[in-house]
């Protein structure tokens, strides 16, 4: 089974060779009935044959054109303390993958560390979810977390994000590139945000933002970067993020875009001597955490570094005698955040 670092190297081309040739001429293959039943499932939602249902409060939407981590959370999470602060009552709503019966998935965990006060709901029905919400919570607006292919709900505002590292799913449908479904999709987009803008140059930032003006010539554009703040562990505890610079560390993830998180890390000043992709969304059973505990006491290491997601499913201090700290990042504006708050604006009720 390919991590995503693997599979990337494959569809991008870096992996050559006859086998990784004819892996590709495979995965070509496989995107032709996959596009097919991505179109014929958006055509049935524009021609309305499949029906969007509508709610009785504003649904904003954050979502992705890709597989892979984008830095939804983080935008989730400032949409959600938008309307907060405005004294409405927000709920997030999400499908749930991942997630065990007892509890929900990283990204509930995660947000219910930051926003203990935002009811998120984890549901495959994600319209029942709503309704729940809207009548039983009084909620007087929602987020969809990862709905820009969710189509059976209405939204008012579809918020789309793009990494700057891949914006476009290395041009083709999974499982050959990594698009969810066609780069034209943009157009049914409100507002495209640009994630880790600070990791490529402005020329390049230019060069996506121009492509995505040619496909969604109406939507808000914006740019956002995401800070590490501090790291802290399970316990509670901080430190600064200064305090691991030039150390030895050993560094592990089970996000969708582990590329993401190792580029932050050497940011920070890190120097990451060994580094573990787990899948997206692993929940990290006792043989996991044991062979992660084995792993980091091999290694000459002076602690081992995690992302909040990771942290929250291990629940512990340490990996064997090493400390575990958990990066915590904050999404910053580079470009757009007044005409983001602008649409968001229209959406509240005088």
């Amino acid at each position: 089974m390919f991590s995503p670092t693997q599979f990337h190297a494959l569809v991008n081309g870096q992996k050559t060779g006859l086998m990784a040739g004819l892996a590709r001429l495979g995965l070509r293959i496989a995107e032709i009935p996959y596009g097919g039943a991505v179109w014929c499932r958006n055509r049935a939602y524009d021609f309305g044959v499949l029906k969007s249902h509508a709610c009785p409060v504003p649904v904003v939407s954050v979502g992705n054109l890709t597989l892979g981590g984008t830095g939804k959370t983080p935008m989730v999470e400032w949409i959600a303390r938008w309307f907060r602060d405005r004294g409405i009552r927000v709920a997030v709503i999400s499908r749930g993958y991942g997630g065990g019966a007892a509890q929900g998935n990283d990204e509930a965990m995660e947000l219910a560390l930051r926003l203990p006060n935002v009811p998120h709901l984890q549901n495959p029905n994600r319209l029942a979810a709503a309704h729940r919400a809207v009548v039983e919570l009084g909620c007087q607006a929602l987020v969809l977390d990862d709905a820009f292919q969710h189509r059976r709900i209405a939204r008012d505002l579809d918020l789309v994000l793009l990494d700057a590292l891949q914006p476009f799913g290395f041009e083709h449908l999974f499982p050959r590139g990594t698009l969810r479904e066609p780069i034209s999709a943009l157009r049914r987009a409100d507002v495209v945000v640009l994630s880790r803008a600070g990791a490529v140059e402005p020329s390049e930032r230019e060069a996506i933002r121009r492509r995505v003006a040619g496909l969604a010539p109406r939507a808000v554009w914006a740019e956002v970067d995401h800070a590490p703040q501090s790291l802290h562990n399970f316990s509670g505890q901080q430190q600064p993020i200064s305090s691991l610079a030039g150390r030895r560390v050993a560094a592990f993830c089970g996000i969708g875009n582990p590329a993401g998180f190792r580029h932050t890390l050497q940011e920070c000043g890190y120097h990451v001597i060994a580094f573990r992709e787990f899948p997206d969304h692993c929940r990290y059973s006792s043989q996991a955490a044991d062979s992660l505990a084995a792993w980091a006491a091999a290694l000459d290491v002076e602690a081992v570094v995690c992302t909040e997601k990771d942290l929250v499913k291990l629940k512990t201090d340490h990996l064997a005698d090493r400390p575990l700290w958990a990066l915590r990042v904050a999404m910053v504006f580079l470009v757009g955040q007044s005409e983001v708050a602008a649409r968001l604006q229209r959406l509240v009720p005088a």
